[in-house]
């Protein structure tokens, strides 16, 4: 295979509508543009105009900010848990961890970590060792005999 050989899909790709080239081409004259007036011509970019008027997005205040050191956690309830472990892709008798949970496709893609919630119901007594838990889903998991090893200094 060469450089040469190489091409798209076919059906990937469009070719422009090429307008304003006479009235048979059904994209002539005005070319898709309505008529007359500021949007007809070119050069115009009026997103968020007023006219001179001092714009919306300008007259409200700021508000909040982005917390740039905030952790993004896969979050995983006990439900998806024991459908996992009943589909055979999960070991309960493991320990469960992110590694674990994107083997089992579980998760896509790693973040930050992974949060446990009590949503469903867990029937197996299993090990975790993840990011986060909430009390629900530690009471949970240690009701049935399991234990969760919270890595981070994060359980609420």
């Amino acid at each position: 295979m060469n450089l040469n050989d190489l091409r798209d899909n076919p059906g990937s790709t469009k070719n422009r509508t090429r307008v304003g080239r006479g009235i048979g081409s059904g994209k002539g004259k005005t070319g898709g543009r309505g008529v007359k007036g500021q949007k007809s011509r070119s050069g115009v970019a009026i997103k968020g105009f007023e006219g001179g008027q001092m714009p919306l997005h300008r007259r409200l205040p700021k508000r909040g900010f982005t917390n740039i050191f905030a952790k993004d956690f896969n979050i995983v309830s006990l439900g998806r848990v024991q459908q996992a472990i009943d589909d055979g892709k999960l070991d309960a008798k493991a320990v469960v961890t992110a590694e674990a949970l994107k083997a089992a496709g579980v998760l896509k893609r790693l973040r930050d970590g992974v949060r446990l919630l009590a949503d469903g119901e867990l029937k197996a007594a299993v090990s975790f060792e993840i990011a986060g838990a909430s009390k629900s889903a530690i009471e949970a998991v240690e009701k049935l005999g399991g234990k969760v090893v919270v890595l981070g200094a994060q359980a609420e």
